[in-house]
């Protein structure tokens, strides 16, 4: 189980959607084959608003969390993904409770 996420709250500008999604892919495809603490990734689309999404990756530990994002290709791809938005803000979470 995953004590430590990163987040994100996305709003795609319209017509990049595909693109946005492709490029967050490619990013979290990337995390997983260079930091192994990341356990899961997760993209969710708004239903009401087309260009809305919220990103969720889950770590086993804010160390490696902090290291991915203190990365400079994490940087790189991040800004690929961020220049496709009107809007976005990014969050570090820990674990408060589960159900």
């Amino acid at each position: 189980m995953a004590d430590h996420f990163a987040s994100g709250t996305w709003h795609v500008i319209e017509g990049s959607e595909e693109t946005f999604v492709q490029r967050w892919t490619e990013l979290l495809e990337w995390t997983r084959g260079e930091f192994p603490g990341l356990v899961e990734g997760t993209l969710i689309h708004d239903r009401n608003d087309p260009g809305h999404y919220i990103s969720l990756a889950a770590w086993a530990d804010a160390d490696s969390r902090d290291a991915w994002k203190q990365s400079g290709e994490f940087k790189k791809r991040m800004g690929a993904c961020v220049a496709l938005c009107d809007r976005m803000a990014g969050s570090d979470y820990d674990l408060a409770a589960s159900v």
